[in-house]
């Protein structure tokens, strides 16, 4: 069975759940990363010398890098759905992986962890509200893309969805002013319809 160590409230960990849910893939968790440890151990670092979360084990196979077990796992267990068939299509849900680690990830760090993982008293509040800015700035360009489709690459779910809709939820659960997106929203209507983005995504931001 597929083994899988990292913590339930950690976005890059959410994502992997999200997969395996989707994808009905059995596993078993361990809890690791941040006041569960783990990390650290010496057979962890020989797993992942990074000490970060999540790493998946499957039958000897290792792996790290949220976005890259996503797409081990659409690809083993979800050619056709989360897998796209048709290469072009498939290279669109790469595409809007990759946007979300180098264009959404680094807004969002700064808004979440000053608001969610620390003290007020000790909040950067200049930092928060220039990463709300680029939050903003960054869903703009969803919004323009999402024109005429119901995911991002197209009418039907794919892996692409995964990283981005983890991040889409934090983005309306923080407390920040937000533009009004009609197209985005009806993303996160249509995302918040799937039980396993509500049972592994949408969880109180801690």
């Amino acid at each position: 069975m597929l083994k899988l160590w990292g913590r339930i409230n950690s976005i890059n960990v959410q994502k992997v759940l999200w997969a395996l849910a989707e994808l009905k893939v059995p596993y078993e968790r361990t809890d690791a990363g941040l006041q569960f440890g783990v990390v650290n151990e010496p057979f962890y670092r020989r797993m992942n010398p990074n000490g970060r979360v999540p790493t998946i084990e499957d039958d000897g196979f290792v792996l790290w890098e949220s976005n890259a077990i996503v797409r081990y796992l659409s690809a083993k267990h979800g050619a056709g759905t989360l897998w796209p068939n048709d290469p072009r299509q498939r290279a669109d849900a790469d595409r809007w992986m990759d946007w979300t680690t180098s264009t959404v990830a680094p807004a969002i760090t700064p808004v979440f962890w000053g608001l969610i993982r620390t003290p007020p008293e000790k909040r950067d509040l200049k930092a928060i509200d220039e990463g709300a800015k680029k939050l903003a700035e960054a869903f703009q360009v969803l919004e323009q893309s999402l024109e005429g489709r119901d995911h991002v690459a197209g009418k039907s779910f794919t892996m692409g969805d995964i990283p981005l809709g983890t991040f889409v939820y934090r983005w309306n659960a923080l407390d920040v002013k937000r533009p009004k997106l009609p197209r985005v929203e009806a993303y996160y209507e249509r995302l918040q319809q799937r039980a396993s983005y509500k049972k592994h995504v949408m969880l109180p931001l801690s």
